[in-house]
């Protein structure tokens, strides 16, 4: 009975609490903020983000401490519904801050490797400060790999990060070490899922990580074969746990020589051709939209707390990169409308690629 219960709260509460998402016609005044003061001022006063944001000082506000209150909301989201839902929060939490620590040790790296002095412009979530096993603060001190490899010794990441910090002498392999990382990372989250979880939980769980595994290998191979012109050994590296797809489709993928050849094995996959409808624009966007397609489902129709609880913090972690993205479109000076089409938003369908709004939020 208790059990019952518990679900029930978790399916309506995560429910009503993505029912406050970003709507279109935030999207559409957001757009038309030319500066991060703007963006935080109006999600403080017009959205669900006014407590988190509650005190900032809007024409000073950095994007950083910007995505760090956003984060800390999240994850202040998670931990409401975990109260009703303690396998996942049991299995994933570790996971989740995984992520963000990964994000920080690679933002470290580019910084060494470029060469630039320590960074004050670091902001960490409060959560992540107290759950993280990095000394965050003394990361975004480090000078030099020495002090690097300070910071990750007697961590897990000790061992996957120590053949990188080999030769203080030669950069750092970016895109090498971001590979092991992600490996790792989603290696560890697969593992999880079936490890403890069974049936159709479990199908549905896999189905979120495993089909935006599937087609971000799709990404790295055309980007390694194609864009960089890398063998089929060194794109093979590149690529993350398999999900659903063959060795033999990875294979043939990594074995073309054009882009049109990859795509073609890709269309002869039940992934691929759903993920080829939606006719993208950017080849980044094709793992990104099909993860929020399933997310978005789950939400309405999947009967099981915990699919929906981590479809909940996928859709939401992809409305605060959808924050990141105009600010930094901005800085940029890109138009609005090329902003738009970095988006993925609830009704994206109803807002075209012009703009226009077709449809009101479900």
């Amino acid at each position: 009975m208790f059990t019952s219960l518990s679900s029930n709260v978790v399916l309506a509460k995560a429910r009503t609490m993505y029912g406050r998402r970003l709507t279109l016609a935030d999207y559409s005044e957001l757009l038309k903020c030319s500066s991060v003061g703007e963006v935080a001022g109006y999600l403080k006063n017009h959205t669900v983000y006014g407590k988190a944001l509650a005190g900032i000082v809007e024409n000073e506000v950095h994007r950083g401490e910007l995505e760090s209150r956003l984060k800390q909301k999240l994850m202040e989201d998670y931990v409401s519904l975990c109260k009703y839902e303690v396998e996942v929060d049991r299995h994933f939490s570790r996971s989740f801050i995984q992520q963000d620590e990964i994000h920080y040790l690679l933002r470290t790296v580019l910084r060494l490797n470029a060469q630039t002095p320590e960074n004050g412009e670091y902001f960490f979530p409060p959560y992540l400060i107290h759950s993280s096993e990095l000394n965050l603060p003394a990361l975004a001190r480090v000078k030099n790999m020495d002090d690097l490899k300070k910071e990750v010794e007697g961590t897990s990441y000790e061992k996957l990060m120590e053949p990188f910090l080999a030769n203080p002498d030669q950069r750092i392999d970016y895109t090498g070490l971001e590979n092991v990382l992600y490996r790792y990372l989603y290696s560890g989250l697969v593992e999880t899922i079936s490890n403890h979880f069974s049936g159709e939980v479990k199908k549905q769980l896999l189905s979120i990580y495993q089909t935006y595994l599937d087609l971000n290998n799709y990404v790295r191979i055309v980007r390694m074969r194609i864009q960089y012109g890398a063998d089929v050994d060194a794109a093979k590296k590149s690529l993350l746990p398999t999900g659903t797809f063959s060795d033999a489709c990875l294979n043939k993928m990594l074995q073309g020589t054009t882009e049109e050849e990859i795509q073609d094995v890709l269309g002869h996959t039940e992934l691929g051709r759903k993920a080829l409808k939606m006719n993208p624009v950017y080849l980044d966007e094709i793992p990104v939209r099909m993860n929020y397609q399933i997310c978005r489902h789950a939400i309405d129709f999947s009967v099981y707390p915990p699919v929906v609880l981590i479809s909940y913090i996928s859709l939401s972690e992809m409305e605060i990169s959808n924050i990141v993205t105009i600010i930094e479109g901005k800085r940029y000076q890109l138009e609005p409308d090329e902003i738009r089409k970095l988006l993925v938003f609830d009704g994206f369908s109803g807002w075209n690629r012009s703009g226009q709004t077709t449809q009101k939020r479900a």
